[in-house]
C-alpha cells in the first residue's frame, strides 16, 4: 500500500470554514497539497485536539462531528462533514501499535474533531472517503509519538498496492495562543521565523542523518525559540507521528502566513 503523508497547520478552529481572510494562505495552500495527491482510498488523521493517556483510534463506522470550540458564529455550530470510518484500518492502526510494545485502544464512541473536519472538508469536501482519527498520548513525549509513527509503518506495507492512504498530521507549526491577540514587534516577528526556519532544516535538510533528525524532532525544545512558538507542543506532535511513519527528509515544504504569523506544512509522497 502507497502512502502519503501530510504535517499540515489547520488554523484557528472553525475559521478556515467561515471566509476569515486571515486564513485564505492556509486554504489555498491545503488545496494545492490536495492537487497534488492521488485520491486516497483511505484517510488518517492524528489531531493536534485529542489527547489520551495511551493512543485511542476512532473505530466506529459513521462518528459523526463533536464542535470543539466556542465563541464564533453561529454558522460555525452549523458545519457537517459525514464521511465514513474505516473500522477495520482502525483495528489494523491499534493491531500494529500493539505489537510494537504501545498499548492502544479502539474507540467506538468518539466523533471526528475539528482536526479532522476542518481540513478535510477544505481538500475532500464531498466527504466520501472513509477516514479515522489516531489521538496523541497525554504527556506529549516526543520520542514516544516518533515511535507511534514508526509503528504504523507495519500497516503502510501490510496493506494491498493497489490502494493509497493519506496520513495527515493535523497541528500547526506555529501555536501561541497569547501571541496570535498581541500587538505584533519585530522580536516576535523574529522569534516566529527563526523557530520555522529550523524546523525547515529539521524536517528538509538532507546532510542530517535519520539519527541526527530524529534526534533533533526529540530536542525540539533546544531549538530557537521553540517554547514562544509552542508554549504547549500539542500542535508539533503530530509532525512526529508524520516523521515516524516516513523515516526520512520531507519532499515538500509550504509555507503559510496564517492570522499573521508564519506557518509551514510538510509532504512526504508515497
Amino acid at each position: 500500500m502507497k502512502a502519503d503523508i501530510l504535517f499540515i497547520s489547520h488554523g484557528g478552529g472553525p475559521l478556515p470554514l467561515l471566509g476569515d481572510p486571515g486564513h485564505q494562505e492556509m486554504v489555498d495552500k491545503l488545496k494545492a497539497m490536495k492537487a497534488a495527491l492521488p485520491k486516497p482510498d483511505a484517510i488518517v488523521v492524528i489531531s493536534a485536539h485529542w489527547e489520551a493517556a495511551h493512543p485511542r483510534v476512532i473505530s466506529s463506522a459513521q462518528p459523526g462531528i463533536i464542535y470543539d470550540y466556542g465563541g464564533f458564529p453561529p454558522e460555525a455550530y452549523q458545519i457537517q462533514y459525514s464521511c465514513p470510518g474505516a473500522p477495520k484500518l482502525a483495528s489494523q492502526i491499534t493491531s500494529a501499535l500493539k505489537l510494537a510494545g504501545i498499548d492502544a485502544t479502539a474507540d467506538t464512541e468518539r466523533p471526528y474533531d475539528h482536526g479532522l473536519y476542518v481540513p478535510l472538508k477544505l481538500m475532500y469536501p464531498d466527504a466520501d472517503i472513509p477516514s479515522i482519527q489516531l489521538s496523541l498520548v497525554k504527556g506529549l513525549d516526543p520520542d514516544l509519538h516518533i515511535r507511534i509513527g514508526e509503528a504504523l509503518q507495519s500497516v503502510t506495507t501490510g496493506l494491498p498496492a493497489d490502494k493509497r492512504l493519506l496520513v495527515i498530521g493535523s497541528g500547526f507549526s506555529f501555536h501561541n495562543m497569547r501571541a496570535f491577540f498581541m500587538p505584533e514587534s519585530p522580536d516576535m516577528q523574529n522569534a516566529n521565523a527563526e523557530f520555522q526556519h529550523w524546523l525547515e532544516d529539521t524536517c528538509m535538510n538532507p546532510a542530517l542523518s535519520e539519527a541526527e533528525r530524529r534526534q533533533r524532532l526529540i530536542r525540539w525544545t533546544e531549538a530557537p525559540s521553540a517554547r514562544y512558538c509552542h508554549p504547549r507542543e500539542e500542535h508539533l506532535l503530530p509532525l512526529h507521528v508524520c516523521y515516524g511513519l516516513a523515516g526520512r527528509a520531507a519532499d515538500q515544504h509550504l509555507s503559510a502566513t496564517i492570522l499573521g504569523k508564519a506557518s509551514g506544512m510538510y509532504a512526504w509522497r508515497a
